[in-house]
């Protein structure tokens, strides 16, 4: 996955909407928080993987997937706005026993973001992210290519007024 690519093109959507609403000089980061913590739960939802009490199957792989490249639009959006970038590298992945643990485990991470903002945690952030998504089955390359589209259609809903 071309992060750096992902990087430049989220730069570029956050500043067409930063400049068409008047926030260039705002701080935006409490609130990209709690985008993402929606974001996350709207992915949770998708994946029904805590509905123990339905028997309601997950939603398509696509919708899923583009539930989870939101996810990624704001925690670039975060390291962008924070000042920091996760560098791709490999790592060994970490993630729980159940989706519905990692989960968890990312929702403890965003609040330790929030609460320690450092590069470090950004990383983990990052890295928890992407466990996730190995989880859910999901390759580097589907995510970028899901992530390039729907960075299309946020322009496009930025210029139907959305």
């Amino acid at each position: 996955m071309n992060v750096e690519k992902l990087y430049s093109m989220q730069a570029g959507l956050d500043t067409h909407i930063e400049v068409k609403h008047g926030l260039k000089e705002e701080d935006l980061f409490d609130r990209k928080m709690l985008a993402l913590l929606v974001e996350l739960g709207e992915l949770a939802n998708e994946t029904r993987s805590f509905k123990f009490w339905s028997l309601k199957p997950a939603s398509d792989k696509e919708v899923i997937l583009e539930e989870f490249v939101d996810g990624v639009h704001f925690i670039l959006s975060l390291g962008l706005e924070s000042g920091f970038r996760y560098k791709g590298d490999q790592y060994e992945k970490t993630h729980e026993s159940s989706v519905t643990e990692q989960f968890l485990k990312i929702y403890g991470t965003i609040h330790e973001f929030r609460t320690n903002k450092t590069s470090q945690v950004y990383t983990k952030l990052f890295r928890d992210y992407l466990d996730l998504a190995d989880m859910l089955g999901f390759t580097e390359n589907e995510i970028e290519q899901a992530y390039i589209e729907k960075n299309e259609v946020n322009y496009e809903r930025q210029q139907k007024g959305y």
